[in-house]
C-alpha cells in the first residue's frame, strides 16, 4: 500500500490527539475483552489497550497473573469526554454491588491521581444514594500496568475473519494503539449507533474483502 492509500486509511489515526493530549483511565470490569470494546465504540476515546494491573507480581501474564485483575485502559480526549463519563459506562458495565469470586474478574476502579480519586468517589457514593445498595468496587490507586499479550489485544477485531487479519497487518506495532482498531473492535462487538458508525466508516479506507466483513457483523 502507497503512502497516500495508507495515509487515507489511517485518516482518524492522523487526526487523533497524541498522548500528550490525552488523559488515561484504568478499570477492571470482568474479563477484558468485553469492556475493550465497549469503550473503544466511544467517541471522544483515542486508544484502548488491555492488561493487568492491581497486584504484586512483578511480571504478570495471563497464565501467571498472580494477585494482578484483568483492565483495561482507556486513553481520551479531554475535550470531547470527561472522567465522570466513563465512570457512567464503569459502573453499568459490571455489577458493583457483589463482590467478584476470582481476582482476575474483579470490579475495580484504578484512579491514576488525586483528581480521579474524588470524581469516582463522588460518583459511587451518587449510585449508592440513587439506588439505596452499597457499593463493593474498590477505588485503589494505580501503581502499575501490565501490557497484555497481542493475542488480547482487540480481541472482538482479531477474531474477525479478513478484517482483523487486515487491520494487523496494516497496522503492524502500531495496531493497539490505533484509533480506527479501536472503533472497529467496538463496532464488530454491536457497539455504537448506525449514524456513528457510517460517519466514521466514510473517513476509512478498507479493502473491499475487509469492508464487506465489517458490514456483514454489523
Amino acid at each position: 500500500m502507497g503512502t497516500t492509500d495508507r495515509t487515507t486509511a489511517l485518516a482518524p489515526d492522523e487526526a487523533a490527539p497524541p498522548p500528550g493530549e490525552t488523559r488515561t483511565a484504568t478499570f477492571g470490569l470482568g474479563c477484558f475483552w468485553g469492556p475493550d470494546a465497549r469503550f473503544g465504540a466511544m467517541e471522544g476515546v483515542v486508544r484502548t489497550r488491555v492488561g493487568y494491573a492491581g497486584g504484586t507480581e512483578p511480571a504478570p501474564s495471563y497464565y501467571s497473573l498472580g494477585d494482578h485483575t484483568e483492565v483495561v485502559q482507556v486513553e481520551y480526549d479531554p475535550d470531547v469526554l470527561d472522567y465522570p463519563d466513563l465512570l457512567d459506562i464503569c459502573w453499568r458495565s459490571h455489577d458493583p454491588f457483589s463482590a467478584a469470586r476470582k481476582r482476575q474478574y474483579r470490579g475495580v476502579v484504578l484512579v491514576h491521581d488525586n483528581d480521579q480519586r474524588a470524581a469516582a468517589e463522588r460518583s459511587r457514593d451518587a449510585l449508592a444514594d440513587r439506588t439505596g445498595k452499597s457499593v463493593r468496587t474498590p477505588i485503589e490507586p494505580l501503581e502499575a500496568f501490565f501490557l497484555a499479550e497481542d493475542t488480547h489485544q482487540k480481541y472482538e477485531l482479531r477474531s474477525t475473519p479478513i478484517l482483523g487479519d487486515e487491520l494487523v497487518e496494516q497496522y503492524g506495532d502500531g495496531f493497539v494503539g490505533s484509533t480506527v482498531a479501536a472503533r472497529l473492535n467496538g463496532f464488530v462487538a454491536g457497539h455504537g449507533d448506525p449514524s456513528q458508525r457510517e460517519a466514521f466508516l466514510a473517513r476509512v479506507d478498507l479493502p473491499p474483502a475487509a469492508l464487506s466483513e465489517l458490514e456483514r457483523r454489523l
